[in-house]
C-alpha cells in the first residue's frame, strides 16, 4: 500500500494521533505526515504511506494556506486560546479595518520569526514546549520565513463588553511559519496584546481542503477494500518539469547513470523522470549533465 492521503485533521487531535490511527487502520507501519498541525488547528494534513514517505520533504516545500481569526485585547502564553492568559488591555475603541490592513501588509515578504515557546522546535535535543512546561527559558533560533499574502477577509467585529476586537484572515506562507506568532506580531504592531482565536489549514502539499478525507472515511473505505483515497506520490512533485524516458534511458536510470543534458532536452535545475506512467526519480542539472537527486523506484 503506497500513496498520499490528503487527510482532514480534526481539532483536538495531534498530528501524531492521526498517524498512529492510520497505522492501525491500514495495518501499515510506514506512515508519516508532512507538517505538524497543533491540536487546536484543523484542516489539511497530507500523510504519506509506504514508498510515498520518500516524498515527505517535497510536500513540505509546497505553499501553505490558512484561514483563521485574530482577537485583539488580550494574549496567552501559547499565543492561541489553549494557553493561560498573560496580558489583557481592553480596547476603548476599535481599530479601523484600514489600520488592520496596513499592519497585515507589513507582515508580508521575507520576515524574521522566533518560534513560540509552546512549539515542537528542538533546542539542545529538547522540544521548546518541554522547557515551557517546566517554566525554563532557552535561547530560541530565529528563522527566516516568507509570507506571500496576509489578508483580512471580512469586516472586523468589536465587543464593547470585553473590549476586544476580532478579524478574520487568510494567509499564504512558507514552511516553518507559525501563524499564531503572526497573530501576536499583528497585535504588537497595533500596540495591543493579541491572540490567534481560530485556525484552519486549507491548503498544504498541493492538496486543498475540498480534497481531504477524514479518519472515519478512511476506515470505512478500507473495510470496503476501496483504496481510491490514496493519491500517487507524483502529486508531491508537480512543481518539477516532467521528462518522459525512453526504454533505453530508463535502463540507465535504473542503474543510477548520469544523463546528458541533450538526452533530457531540458535546462531546468531539477526534472522529474517518468516511465511507465510513474515518476521514477528526480535528477539535478550539474554543468551539462543530469545526476540522480532522489530515486523513488527502480522497478
Amino acid at each position: 500500500m503506497n500513496g498520499i492521503i490528503p487527510l482532514y485533521k480534526e481539532r483536538g487531535m495531534t498530528s501524531h494521533d492521526c498517524v498512529s490511527q492510520l497505522r492501525k487502520i491500514l495495518h501499515q507501519k510506514k506512515v508519516g505526515h508532512s507538517g505538524t498541525l497543533d491540536p487546536s488547528v484543523d484542516g489539511v494534513l497530507p500523510v504519506c504511506v509506504g514508498s510515498a514517505t520518500k516524498v515527505v520533504d517535497y510536500l513540505l516545500n509546497h505553499r501553505k494556506v490558512y484561514r483563521g481569526s485574530v482577537t485583539l485585547g488580550f494574549s496567552t502564553e501559547t499565543e492561541d486560546l489553549d494557553g493561560d492568559e498573560v496580558d489583557r488591555q481592553p480596547l476603548s475603541a476599535p481599530f479601523t479595518d484600514e489600520a488592520i490592513d496596513t499592519v497585515l501588509q507589513t507582515l508580508t515578504g521575507d520576515l524574521q520569526q522566533t518560534p513560540p515557546m509552546y512549539s515542537a522546535v528542538k533546542v539542545n535535543g529538547r522540544k521548546l514546549y518541554e522547557y515551557a512546561r517546566k517554566h525554563e527559558t532557552v535561547e530560541r533560533p530565529v528563522r527566516t520565513i516568507h509570507v506571500a499574502r496576509f489578508d483580512r477577509t471580512a469586516p472586523s467585529t468589536f465587543d464593547e463588553t470585553t473590549g476586544t476586537q476580532t478579524f478574520t484572515f487568510e494567509v499564504e506562507c512558507s514552511k516553518g511559519t507559525y501563524v499564531r506568532t503572526l497573530a501576536v506580531q499583528a497585535g504588537e504592531a497595533l500596540g495591543v496584546p493579541s491572540v490567534m482565536a481560530s485556525l484552519t489549514r486549507v491548503e498544504s502539499g498541493g492538496f486543498t481542503l475540498q480534497e481531504t478525507i477524514s479518519l472515519a472515511q478512511v476506515k470505512a473505505a478500507v473495510e470496503d477494500d476501496d483504496l481510491s483515497f490514496l493519491r500517487p506520490l507524483d502529486r508531491a512533485l508537480d512543481n518539477y518539469p516532467e521528462i518522459e524516458l525512453t526504454t533505453a534511458l530508463w535502463r540507465g536510470v535504473q542503474n543510477g547513470v548520469w544523463l546528458l543534458q541533450r538526452e533530457v532536452n531540458s535546462d531546468a535545475p531539477i526534472v522529474a523522470l517518468r516511465y511507465d506512467n510513474e515518476i521514477k526519480a528526480l535528477y539535478k542539472l550539474v554543468d551539462d549533465k543530469y545526476k540522480p537527486l532522489k530515486m523513488f523506484s527502480t522497478k
